[in-house]
C-alpha cells in the first residue's frame, strides 16, 4: 500500500456504506482518511474572502503532501455528494490566488470510490472527477463503484 494516499470522505454519515467500502477497499490499515464533516469548508467565492474558521487551505495542503488522492463519496441524485461539490467548487481557488498550490497537483494520481443504491453507476458520474484530474494535469485512475443493495451493516 502506497503510504503517501489520502482519502477525502465525503459522506453525510461517518460510518456510512461509503466508509465501509474504503475500509473493505484499504484494508484495516488504512492511509490517512480525511472526513469532510470535520472540517469547515465554505462555499466558493469570486471575491475569494472566506471566514477565517475556513480550512480549505488546511486541507489542501494535507493533500499536497501526498501522491495518491482517493474521493469516496456517496451517489447522491445521480452525482456526487453535497460535501464532495463543495470541496469540488473550491479547488476553484487553486486556479487564482492560490495557483502555485494547484500546479503541485500535476502527476497526482486521483481515484474515486463510490457507493450507490443503483446497480450501475449513474452515466456521466465520472465526468467531474475525470475532467478535474485532466485540468489539473493529474493521472486519473478511475471509479470503483460499490453497489448497496441493503445497508452495510454498521461497524
Amino acid at each position: 500500500m502506497d503510504n503517501s494516499t489520502i482519502i477525502i470522505l465525503a459522506s453525510s454519515r461517518k460510518n456510512g456504506n461509503t466508509k465501509q467500502f474504503v475500509t473493505d477497499t484499504y484494508g484495516v490499515i488504512t492511509p490517512t482518511i480525511t472526513d469532510l464533516l470535520d472540517y469547515t469548508i465554505t462555499p466558493y467565492r469570486y471575491d475569494e474572502t472566506y471566514p477565517y474558521n475556513d480550512q480549505f487551505e488546511q486541507l489542501i495542503d494535507e493533500v499536497l503532501k501526498n501522491d495518491v488522492l482517493v474521493l469516496a463519496t456517496p451517489v447522491y441524485w445521480y452525482s456526487m455528494s453535497g460535501l464532495m461539490k463543495v470541496f469540488f467548487d473550491r479547488l476553484t481557488d487553486l486556479t487564482g490566488v492560490q495557483k502555485a498550490k494547484g500546479k503541485q497537483l500535476k502527476g497526482k494520481i486521483m481515484k474515486v470510490l463510490a457507493t450507490g443504491t443503483d446497480e450501475r453507476l449513474p452515466v456521466g458520474f465520472e465526468v467531474p472527477f475525470r475532467e478535474t484530474a485532466d485540468y489539473f494535469d493529474m493521472v486519473y485512475e478511475g471509479c470503483r463503484y460499490c453497489y448497496v443493495k441493503e445497508e452495510l451493516p454498521q461497524f
